[in-house]
């Protein structure tokens, strides 16, 4: 059986417009949910096909062209892409009216029935964890299983929607195969307005699925269902022995890596005592976690980027998230980073219901303030099952229908800020932040140290 994997996107100019608007700075990079279910259906004995709308040159082709001979199609929803699977899915039914297209992702997860309501070309919807749903999918279309008998799922019978068996959570995450790299191999990823913000050839990895944190406006314990796993040092480290050699660099994409300390120590020291060679960037860290002996393992191990979830430069804005952290300990963890020659970058959000203008001008200066070779600045948004969801539903500020996040607003009640002021303060801290000729003046120097003057080439860019 062959299975076409799909990831819909509107195209890769629409996605840099896109991360320009919004200042990302993360790059284009493989999804690894669509490489894991590639490496279960490949271990059943199945052919798959990934086409990624994110770098596909021509990606309706490319899709045509591969359905005339797939069995099944699958899609990974995030929420933002919604429309795209809506529309991608009907012109599959127009094209092959009696192929099977199958849903999962966050969105699912969030909306497991609804999504079949919202997708009406879907047949089934995936709720959690795909690894092993995917398997008993494929038995099912041979005609060994039930549907009603498969986990975590959602499907269509006589016009009806149905559920399967409960969903079951992954525990023994080193039971799983490696990703299916060589799927996407096809493309080139790790790009930001043409240019390499990582080492080419470049790859992802995820260690641990969850976050134990619970801040305040995160949703990430709803589709990890309040666990977090994490698999043994010993595993990541045979995953980036696999990869060392074959590719230049690879990003960690755990929600956020620093979690247990003792494993990532382990994790270091093997690297070293292995000499790999390949550059890790490490995409989300707290800065609660940041330590000086550990990050000089870290860059001994081969580290040279890492990423911060700072949030606020105001400490009730921090305490209103809960988000655990101190001014000092940010201001610490960038220091750090700095002294090691990372790479380093802070998101910071723009919007709390207990934020001022004060409050947004004080982030704004503190931002400038910080060692900061990338600095992103986003609006706050209230996303589906997150505390700040659940509060504004009780409050009536919110309708559960209303979708997958709502950007905040004071005209829905949603804090101090309205929609239309909080985009204009997020250009502004742009602005601030890049366009001080201090700071373009530090970037040159600390990009010829590094021997890398990408982050200068992206920085010129953005200015445009």
């Amino acid at each position: 059986m062959k299975v076409l994997l799909v990831r819909a996107v509107k195209s890769y100019v629409d996605f840099i417009q896109a991360e320009k608007k919004n200042l990302m700075y993360s790059g284009s990079l493989p999804s690894l949910g669509l490489l894991y279910l590639g490496s279960a259906l490949e271990e059943d004995g199945h052919k798959v096909e990934i086409c990624d709308f994110l770098v596909e040159n021509n990606p309706n082709r490319h899709l045509e062209k591969s359905l005339m001979s797939a069995d099944a199609v699958g899609f990974t929803i995030m929420g933002e892409n919604l429309d795209e699977v809506i529309g991608l899915s009907k012109k599959i039914k127009e094209l092959e009216p009696n192929i099977p297209i199958i849903i999962g992702g966050p969105y699912c997860t969030f909306y497991p029935d609804k999504s079949l309501k919202d997708i009406p070309s879907a047949d089934i919807s995936v709720e959690g964890d795909g690894d092993y749903v995917i398997k008993d999918f494929t038995k099912a279309l041979e005609g060994t299983k039930k549907l009603s008998d498969i986990s975590g799922i959602y499907f269509r019978k006589n016009g009806k929607i149905k559920q399967g068996k409960k969903p079951k959570i992954i525990k023994d995450l080193d039971s799983l195969p490696f990703p299916a790299r060589h799927l996407v191999e096809k493309y080139e990823y790790g790009k930001i307005s043409n240019v390499h913000i990582y080492k080419p050839k470049m790859t992802t990895l995820i260690s641990s699925r969850g976050c134990p944190f619970r801040c305040r406006f995160c949703s990430r314990h709803i589709f990890s269902y309040d666990t977090y796993r994490q698999r043994s040092a010993e595993n990541v480290v045979s995953e980036i022995q696999e990869i060392d050699g074959k590719y230049k660099s690879v990003v960690i994409v755990d929600d956020n890596f620093l979690t247990d300390r003792k494993r990532v120590n382990n994790i270091m020291d093997q690297l070293i005592e292995l000499n790999t060679n390949i550059d890790i960037a490490v995409l989300s860290a707290r800065a609660d976690l940041a330590n000086k002996e550990l990050f000089k393992k870290m860059k001994k191990a081969g580290v040279k980027y890492i990423g911060f979830g700072l949030e606020s430069g105001n400490q009730d804005v921090l305490d209103f998230y809960r988000k655990g952290i101190t001014l000092p300990q940010i201001r610490k963890a960038v220091t750090i980073s700095q002294k090691m020659k990372f790479i380093t970058s802070g998101n910071f959000i723009l919007g709390a219901p207990v934020e001022t203008k004060q409050h947004i001008e004080k982030t704004i200066k503190f931002a400038g303030s910080l060692p900061l070779d990338i600095a992103v600045f986003y609006p706050l948004y209230y996303m589906y099952g997150s505390d700040l969801w659940n509060e504004a539903i009780k409050d009536g500020l919110i309708n559960a229908d209303d979708g997958y996040s709502i950007m905040a607003d004071s005209k829905k009640g949603l804090g101090k800020i309205s929609k239309n002021e909080l985009d204009d303060y997020c250009e502004e801290a742009f602005r601030k932040f890049y366009f001080r000729p201090s700071y373009f003046a530090r970037l040159m120097l600390r990009s010829l140290i590094r021997k890398n003057l990408n982050l200068i080439r992206i920085g010129l860019k953005a200015r445009k």
